[in-house]
């Protein structure tokens, strides 16, 4: 092997560490106590997100199963369409919780010869899952609304419909609030989506209180014209969950993630410039490959070590990061070719390893 390139992932350190924001407990631990960033600690990080996430599923499941089927009670008495939208959205957000949980279940797999990543991508298809499930409850919902304004029919039992709208509210805004906290906590953009999902529900739920309200004063077409606002705050939803899981699958990342970890790489001793710095998701999970500048003198062991410090400056940088391929580029000589030449036909003529990612 050259002195001169260097590829590195997953190298034990003395120390362990947690990401994210560091109180007073997690400071003493990590002035006291080992610090590894070997696979096994990186494993179980992985599955404590994973469980955290299936125990976020079950519990809004529950807390969502419940209140559809208090609303589906009063649907049945009342003949409330803008209720029965509202119930039918709900029980189609508690059952998104399958296929988030089959992903969560999947991400726990360890790689394999054929998937090399591992099974973390089952989230982004969960997440296209949950995106149809949304458009299909729109869809609904608008038929329901259209056919009573088509042949209006009074609401009775105005109080109970008043009721399970407020129960609607409340059930589906707690779930939200636990949903996008765990979904943000783990890196589960799947999580958010469904999370967001949840928050249109409860204020589709109190869009049924204003239908109710109107034909208590004895408006008909009170209760389908909020089923039809509640078609249009689901189509809302349907756009930013759509978009959402989109940049998911197309590797998009905040690009201040990038900007941080081209500034821990700078900070790293022996880094004379970051190259192409690329960052991905993988389920709940970061993945980042980078070329850094080396002195061209430098020795393969030096060249090494200073991949591994930069390796380390990512994983203490990037919350949610798992692993780091680092290749040390030699810094170019006047008058020298360019390495990375004989690769330039495989990579549309541009020698890779060469500048960084431009900013979008």
């Amino acid at each position: 092997m050259s002195d001169r390139h260097h590829h590195h992932e997953h190298h034990a350190h003395p120390h362990r560490h947690t990401h994210g924001s560091p109180g007073i407990l997690h400071r003493l631990g990590h002035l006291l106590g080992p610090h590894s960033h070997e696979s096994a600690d990186k494993l179980d990080s992985a599955l404590e997100s994973s469980a955290r996430g299936m125990r976020a599923l079950w519990v809004s499941l529950a807390v969502l199963g419940v209140t559809a089927l208090a609303q589906a009670a009063v649907v049945a008495v009342s003949g409330s369409v803008a209720l029965l939208g509202d119930t039918v959205h709900n029980a189609a957000d508690a059952l998104t919780a399958v296929p988030l949980g089959i992903a969560f279940v999947l991400g726990r797999r360890a790689a394999t010869r054929r998937f090399t990543y591992g099974y973390g991508r089952a989230e982004d298809l969960a997440g296209i899952a949950i995106v149809l499930t949304i458009a299909a409850s729109a869809a609904f919902a608008a038929w329901a609304a259209v056919e009573r304004l088509l042949d209006p029919r009074p609401v009775t039992h105005v109080p109970a419909v008043a009721v399970a709208a407020l129960v609607g509210f409340a059930g589906n805004e707690w779930v939200a609030r636990y949903r996008i906290r765990v979904g943000r906590d783990i890196g589960s953009a799947a999580l958010v989506a469904d999370g967001l999902h949840a928050r249109t529900d409860g204020f589709t739920s109190l869009a049924v209180l204003v239908g109710a309200g109107g034909s208590a004063l004895g408006w008909q077409l009170a209760d389908p014209l909020v089923g039809l606002a509640i078609t249009a705050a689901i189509a809302l939803v349907l756009r930013d969950a759509a978009r959402e899981v989109f940049r998911r699958v197309m590797d998009a990342v905040d690009p201040a993630l990038v900007d941080r970890a081209e500034r821990a790489l700078h900070e790293v001793p022996g880094v004379r410039g970051v190259g192409e710095l690329r960052l991905r998701w993988i389920g709940h999970r970061l993945r980042a490959e980078v070329a850094v500048v080396v002195d061209g003198d430098a020795t393969v062991r030096a060249a090494h070590a200073i991949a591994v410090q930069s390796e380390h400056a990512l994983l203490h940088a990037i919350p949610k990061l798992t692993a780091a391929l680092v290749h040390a580029d030699p810094a170019p000589v006047p008058g020298q070719e360019d390495p990375h030449l004989a690769l330039a036909h495989h990579t549309g003529g541009r020698p890779p390893g060469l500048g960084a990612v431009p900013s979008a």
